[in-house]
């Protein structure tokens, strides 16, 4: 678009922490892990953008910029990870000097969502009986199940056991939620069982 990156700020999103001081203990009890996982603030990042030219140059490349993202819900992807994005709302902040005829374009976003996603949704197909493994990133995700013949899903968290028998069709089970790393999920029926999440990592 006529810009040159400067440089990009992508700091890692800060945890929540809840923390109780109680009389007459030397620790404080803490609640980052209350819920068995980290929960974390909206991210933030700034993208730095400059040019060189004319003043009439700066304000058509602001213009051209600020119609598509100003105030906008956008994703964000750097081309050193380009499949990641994040996705939040932009602001954007002009600046031209015009003795150096360098402009200035400062993007920043205060409301991104924590995690960053990948640009692909996974999607795992199997055929029959089979014992999936499901391979997830950082962030817990609740796959989206699609039968096309009546099956039977069981699989374990901890150490409890679930079973779900379900008829064709497309199904969530939030107690199956994936956490990092291989989940594995045995399948029992005739039909093709497709697992489709996007994944996604701080």
């Amino acid at each position: 678009m006529g810009w040159i990156r400067e440089n990009i700020d992508f700091p890692i999103p800060k945890s929540q922490t809840e923390t109780v001081v109680v009389p007459g203990r030397n620790s404080p009890i803490r609640f980052t892990e209350a819920l068995g996982s980290v929960s974390f603030e909206p991210r933030a990042f700034t993208v730095n953008l400059s040019m060189l030219g004319t003043r009439k140059k700066f304000n058509e490349l602001v213009k051209s910029v600020g119609n598509q993202f100003s105030g906008r819900l956008a994703k964000v992807i750097c081309s050193e990870e380009p499949g990641l994005y994040s996705i939040g709302t932009l602001q954007l902040t002009p600046s031209y000097d015009p003795l150096e005829g360098r402009g200035e374009l400062v993007i920043e976003c205060s409301d991104a969502d924590s995690y960053r996603y990948h640009t692909d949704v996974t999607e795992v197909i199997v055929s029959g009986n089979a014992t999936v493994s499901l391979q997830n990133d950082y962030m817990p995700v609740i796959p989206v199940i699609t039968t096309t013949a009546e099956t039977k899903l069981t699989w374990k968290i901890g150490t409890d056991t679930f079973n779900k028998t379900v008829s064709a069709g497309t199904w969530e089970f939030p107690e199956l939620q994936l956490s990092h790393g291989t989940n594995s999920v045995k399948v029992t029926g005739s039909g093709t069982t497709t697992f489709r999440y996007r994944e996604g990592c701080v």
